[in-house]
């Protein structure tokens, strides 16, 4: 809780630092990796810096939480905080890090607002600060306790059994522990992150999610990322440096730097309907889901929505097929721009997805993954549809900038 003191003061000062928030995040960085430069080569997305994404994400994420402070202070931002705090783990970031980002954050707020940080104002915030930093590292804490690793250290060498191509731009690899151990749990929905050394031994990360559970290995799938679709892909870069790698130089044999897995959208346990929606790449999660669903023999009512651009670019199109034909109650709706004569799904269903012909039964709980048009409008439509603002989640690849 925010105190009554530092309350009026962030109050009368949240509109002028929300005005230069952006000014800030972007000279905040480069402060930290003037001071720190291996944080730029080896923990952050050069892609997302280069794009401007998380200097986005790092400015909303503080001005929502000021807010929300101030408009609820009795009660935290915790689905906010959880998906932050789920990235931070699946990175390795440890409680040493936050006054690190404290130092260089404030320097950037000095040199930006000048004489306006008194010290009552640069008190407040820092207190605002502290507030969300001390929340992310309680939930990165538990997060790790939960992973049964020590802090920060999530890393561990696995080997590629396999990979498979999906389509022309996206790959499936199959790693098992080089160790020969058993591999960590995890719950449908969740990602990985995959650190790869590349030409200029910068060490980088992106996360993928798991689309599948093979027996003691894990597997996650990885879309070729040109320049123009920065973004759209997990962890994508500008140039899709890391996608481009993996698809170009890692084969059967080769062995890949992996993290426990994390992520905060996941498979609910309950027996209502569900409807996962996904969009392009944004499958991965939701053929994770689904062929939980098929392998436990769920009966739930599942409807799975998936809009692409043709049925060549659909990666898993045959299991979605086949895990939909498993289950008692799902069926499968499919939406592709440019169909083709190979298409066998119903011939209405052209261009892009529209769920208002569906019927979305009362109680369902909605996943949704893909470009954020596309999970706006699928959205907007499942409100209109009457399912609650509350029982819909989302998977964001990249900078959150929803929040």
């Amino acid at each position: 809780m925010l105190s009554p003191k530092s309350a009026e003061t962030v109050r009368a000062t949240l509109p002028a630092v929300g005005a230069a928030i952006g000014e800030i995040t972007t000279l905040f960085y480069d402060k930290l990796f003037t001071a720190h430069p291996a944080l730029r080569r080896d923990l952050f997305n050069r892609g997302n810096q280069a794009a401007g994404t998380q200097p986005q994400a790092l400015a909303g994420s503080i001005a929502a939480f000021a807010t929300h402070l101030l408009e609820n202070p009795d009660a935290r931002p915790d689905t906010m905080l959880a998906r932050i705090a789920h990235k931070h783990a699946s990175l390795g970031v440890t409680e040493a890090q936050y006054p690190v980002v404290y130092e260089h954050l404030f320097a950037a707020i000095a040199e930006v607002l000048g004489e306006a940080v008194t010290a009552e104002v640069a008190e407040a915030w820092t207190e605002v600060y502290w507030l969300m930093a001390n929340a992310l590292i309680a939930i990165e804490r538990r997060l790790y306790a939960e992973a049964g690793t020590a802090a920060g250290e999530v890393w561990r060498t696995y080997r590629v059994e396999s990979r498979h191509q999906e389509t022309d731009t996206v790959t499936t690899f199959v790693v098992r522990p080089a160790d020969g151990g058993e591999v960590p749990a995890f719950r449908p929905g969740q990602y990985v992150s995959v650190q790869v050394e590349l030409a200029d031994g910068a060490r980088q990360i992106r996360q993928y999610s798991l689309s599948g559970q093979p027996d003691g290995a894990l597997q996650f799938s990885v879309k070729r990322v040109l320049g123009e679709e920065a973004g759209g892909s997990a962890g994508a870069a500008v140039d899709g440096e890391v996608s481009n790698h993996l698809h170009d130089h890692v084969q059967a044999g080769d062995t890949l730097t992996v993290s426990a897995p994390f992520g905060d959208v996941v498979l609910d346990e309950g027996e209502g309907p569900l409807l996962l929606a996904s969009a392009g790449i944004g499958c991965t999660p939701m053929i994770g889901m689904l062929g939980h669903l098929a392998a436990t023999g769920s009966t739930r009512r599942v409807i799975s929505v998936h809009a692409d651009r043709s049925p060549a670019t659909h990666a898993f199109r045959a299991e979605l097929q086949q895990f939909t034909g498993k289950l008692a109650n799902a069926t499968a709706e499919v939406w592709y721009e440019h169909p083709g004569a190979d298409a066998d799904w119903p011939a209405d269903r052209t261009g892009r997805a529209d769920l208002s012909g569906l019927e979305i039964p009362a109680g369902t709980t909605a996943y949704l993954c893909g470009p954020v048009p596309f999970m706006k409008a699928v959205r907007a439509q499942l409100l209109e549809a009457g399912v609650r603002a509350a029982d819909i989640h989302y998977e964001v690849f990249g900078p959150d900038l929803g929040i």
